[in-house]
């Protein structure tokens, strides 16, 4: 059986930038996009699939910007199956070291009745397209979105067609996470046993997670003859998500025995890229997650800590160091200098330019005077939450007032350009008192889409990290902050992102961040 590429070698295809932003409330700005992108190259993904160019021009600027930084890995657009789409789609990603097109189409049953054609009219559109794609570029992927509830005969001939038309990767994807994992490897093997041509191209596959089979299904399909994994960072993707690059790199790392296939990725970089991901998306990984998830390597009972105490494998099947997890995290304090953090925050992977270090050193050393222990989980919350943007608005003082007895109040001093204005609001709890007052400084019409608190440590004292989303007309900014305050890191958080925004209203037309394509479009 030849699958298009040498040995048991797995090409992993991410697409957290553009299938995982998908996720409603997870749309990135074009600063976090590129450093995702950064890292995910890096750590050796092979194809970022970086995003979606004709969705929006912020999503064309990033994909293109993107293009042109990427040192290693393959960059890759994605393409609705019109000449407009991929044309753009091109543009974007034509002047990086290796650019990919990727062009889909729906063709069961469902997806065909969408835009209402035959299988005859479905077919010859597949060829213009992908034939127009390789013609610009020649590393080309095609998707027959739902595959896997796509009537065989028809599935295996609109495959041969993109072939013919000189595609070089079949992705079959399982849109809705319906299949299982024996119906994964046995739709991947009768592929490649039946399909013309199948011996010139890679399989790959793209699993979503409706059923909580996504990795299972990957892996099958890898034991079917699938040599590429269509994955995300923590899962993030389309409803409850997609396959987790960290659960598939692991799992043939742990158990090579019985999943004797191989990656080019930096497993000891996967945490890292977890919480910067968790941190710019907003969605914060649970904390049962599987490899990254908080309580992944943690042990309460007691007969598990016996077990630990005498043999760590016992009750661990890898080792925290094998994803980038450090066994010791209480190595800083109060009488730490900046030498000691940047040393620190190198190990935790940040390189940070002086003037980043001297806000982060100082925001450690205010932190450290409130807390007996500080954690290198509590170190990347202060890293992730520095405010990049302009800062118009910062926050001088705040006091609120709070108990059984309502209304509740916060007493608020902003700082607004050069200007200090002060105002006192009522509010139902604490942080609506806060939100309000800073409403009643800021003139803006932004619906808050998200507001999500998450305890970086253990104990009274840990830090709170405070993500707030916020969208206006279209433009959408996440703003972050951390704090022993959580009242304090919500109004920070508040106030982060309503400075985005406001770069936003100077450089993003209105509606510019909403993706506005839909499957009708292809017509």
């Amino acid at each position: 059986m030849t699958t298009g590429i040498s040995g048991d070698r797995v090409l992993i295809f991410d697409t957290t930038l553009r299938d995982g932003e998908q996720s409603p409330g997870a749309t990135m700005s074009h600063s976090e996009k590129l450093e995702i992108a950064e890292l995910l190259d890096e750590m050796g993904v092979d194809i970022i699939e970086a995003g979606f160019p004709i969705a929006s021009e912020g999503d064309f600027a990033a994909v293109r910007e993107i293009s042109q930084r990427a040192k290693q890995a393959t960059i890759c657009g994605l393409a609705r199956a019109n000449l407009k789409d991929i044309d753009r789609c091109w543009e974007a990603v034509r002047h990086a070291k290796s650019p990919r097109i990727h062009t889909f189409i729906g063709t069961s049953p469902l997806h065909r009745a969408i835009p209402n054609l035959t299988q005859d009219e479905m077919a010859e559109r597949i060829h213009q397209t992908v034939t127009h794609a390789r013609n610009l570029c020649d590393n080309v992927q095609w998707s027959p979105m739902d595959a896997t509830r796509t009537e065989w005969d028809y599935l295996r001939r609109t495959v041969e067609i993109a072939i013919r038309a000189g595609a070089t990767t079949i992705n079959i994807p399982d849109t809705v996470g319906y299949t299982a994992p024996v119906e994964s490897a046995d739709l991947i093997r009768r592929l490649i046993a039946e399909v013309e041509g199948a011996e010139d191209v890679v399989f790959a596959t793209h699993c979503h997670n409706d059923l909580g089979m996504a990795t299972a299904n990957s892996l099958a399909a890898v034991e079917g003859g699938a040599r590429q994994i269509e994955c995300t960072i923590n899962g993030l993707g389309e409803r409850a998500g997609n396959t987790a690059l960290e659960e598939v790199v692991m799992a043939m790392k742990v158990r090579h025995d019985i999943i004797p296939y191989s990656t080019r990725i930096d497993t000891t970089k996967i945490m890292h890229v977890s919480r910067r991901v968790a941190t710019v998306s907003g969605f914060q990984v649970q904390f049962n997650k599987a490899i990254v998830g908080k309580n992944a390597f943690a042990h309460e009972s007691g007969i598990h800590q016996d077990g630990m105490l005498k043999n760590a494998e016992t009750f661990e099947i890898m080792r925290p160091a094998d994803i980038g997890l450090k066994d010791t995290s209480i190595v800083m304090g109060k009488h730490s200098g900046r030498a000691a953090l940047r040393s620190k925050l190198r190990e935790l992977g940040y390189e940070l330019a002086d003037n980043q270090l001297q806000d982060v050193f100082v925001r450690f050393k205010a932190l450290a005077d409130r807390k007996k222990e500080v954690y290198d989980e509590d170190l990347e919350a202060l890293v992730a939450a520095r405010d990049t943007a302009e800062e118009t608005l910062e926050l001088k003082f705040l006091r609120v007032i709070c108990g059984t007895e309502a209304p509740q109040s916060a007493d608020l001093i902003l700082r607004i350009d050069d200007t200090e204005k002060r105002v006192t609001a009522k509010g139902d709890g604490p942080v609506d008192a806060a939100f309000n007052a800073i409403k009643a400084l800021v003139d803006h019409s932004a619906r808050l889409q998200l507001y999500q608190v998450h305890a970086v440590t253990e104990g009274t004292d840990a830090q709170a990290t405070v993500t707030v989303r916020l969208e206006e007309a279209g433009r959408v900014v996440t703003g972050q902050s951390a704090d022993t305050d959580t009242v304090v890191a919500s109004a920070r958080a508040y106030i982060a992102a309503l400075n985005r925004l406001l770069v936003k209203r100077r450089t993003v037309p209105e509606g510019a961040d909403t993706k506005a394509v839909s499957y009708r479009d292809t017509v």
